[in-house]
């Protein structure tokens, strides 16, 4: 099986740098014209199955990549992007005055300590690693995951078998995809952050 990797395309909320993880936050012009640039990037790559997080700017992504292609992408929780609690659409020059203390323990223990009312990493692990379970059960061979940042940077880690700690060396640029192949016994990162056409291979 070969999973493909995109993250949903530039929202206000990017551009503006604040925390919107489980926040609605519609796509951008520009966000929109990375989605259907991918849509054309990988026109001949023979999804057989899509899946995205419940949040607007994956579906929206989805439906402008998939573009008239019959296929309806399945929804599920597990790839939500981390929810930030108190800390949803601000800014973390704000977080540091108006919630020092906790923006503080965070910031130098993010393994542990919890966004105020937010998930703290335990539990955001604990939910990627629900959704890594059930891929050996499913039968497709190319399988489109359109997510979010932390969720595709640890997906790749924890796929890779590295340590969690791992994900901060995976960049998922917006308007680019991955690969991960997977054999009987391993996943194998083979493609990060393309943004050329992908073709066939020859023969």
């Amino acid at each position: 099986m070969k999973l493909w990797l995109v993250r949903h395309g530039e929202t206000q909320a990017n551009v503006d740098g604040l925390y919107s993880g489980h926040s609605p936050t519609p796509l951008t012009a520009k966000g929109i014209g990375q989605a259907e640039t991918l849509g054309t990037l990988l026109q001949q790559v023979p999804f057989d199955h899509v899946m995205c997080s419940e949040l607007e700017r994956t579906q929206q992504t989805a439906r402008l990549l998939l573009g008239d292609r019959p296929l309806v992408p399945e929804i599920v929780p597990q790839l939500n992007e981390m929810f930030f609690g108190d800390w949803e659409m601000r800014h973390h020059r704000d977080l540091m005055v108006e919630d020092a203390a906790n923006y503080d323990a965070w910031c130098n223990d993010w393994q542990n300590a919890v966004p105020t009312n937010g998930e703290g990493f335990q539990a955001f692990s604990a939910r990627v690693n629900t959704f890594i379970d059930r891929l050996p059960h499913t039968d497709y061979q190319n399988l489109l995951l359109i997510s979010h940042q932390g969720v595709l940077r640890l997906l790749t880690a924890l796929l890779l078998k590295m340590p969690s700690s791992a994900m901060w060396h995976f960049r998922i640029d917006q308007g680019a995809w991955s690969v991960i192949e997977f054999t009987p016994t391993f996943a194998t990162l083979r493609v990060l952050n393309s943004r050329a056409r992908w073709q066939p291979e020859a023969g």
